[in-house]
């Protein structure tokens, strides 16, 4: 992969040989591909953009891209232009737990950017940054369709809404005792009002 198609990004063909999905991983892509006709795998590139960014650390590296370039048989700057396109995919690391707080119309007008200022503030980082800890990246978000539960943040695939300082916390307590990876993939997802 060049570095006309990831930009500053280096690539590192000696990672990028030892880049393979797990067997169960590669079992969930397969069944994956398997839901889209011959010729048309492409199609499966969002879901498998999660599931390998569940499964690598939480971004997609341009190692990972390739990888994922090669199982679904396409070219490499198809998966950057579609990781980088999209806000849900990370292109450079960050923490276990990614705060996307919406900063939309209802959001914005329910007190999403003092949300945002009490978390920057509480972890001492500013929005686009993550902690010095690696627990927790800050970003802002367009709507994340809650707008009847304004204010509201998303965390992998969590959503906390109706927030407070006190939920803030609450849900900042959670997730650093907890200690993990929070992905778009988690089963154990919760909604809270």
């Amino acid at each position: 992969m060049s570095s006309q198609v990831h930009g500053a990004q280096h690539f590192d063909k000696a990672k990028r040989a030892e880049i393979k999905f797990s067997d169960a991983a590669m079992e969930t892509v397969k069944t994956i591909i398997s839901r889209y006709p011959e010729g048309k795998q492409k199609s499966a590139l969002l879901p498998i953009l999660h599931l390998a960014q569940a499964e690598f650390g939480g971004w997609l590296s341009p190692e990972v891209m390739d990888y994922v370039a090669s199982v679904l048989k396409i070219r490499s700057v198809e998966v950057f232009e579609v990781a980088s396109f999209y806000t849900m995919y990370n292109l450079k690391p960050v923490g276990k737990c990614v705060l996307e707080v919406c900063q939309t119309s209802s959001c914005w007008l329910n007190g999403a950017e003092d949300i945002v200022k009490y978390i920057e503030k509480k972890l001492n980082i500013k929005a686009g940054e993550t902690t010095k800890d690696g627990m927790f990246t800050l970003k802002t978000a367009e709507c994340l369709g809650s707008c009847g539960t304004a204010p509201m943040l998303q965390c992998g695939a969590s959503f906390h809404e109706n927030l407070t300082y006190e939920k803030v916390d609450s849900i900042l307590e959670k997730y650093k005792s907890e200690g993990k990876q929070r992905n778009y993939t988690d089963l154990d997802y919760q909604n809270t009002l």
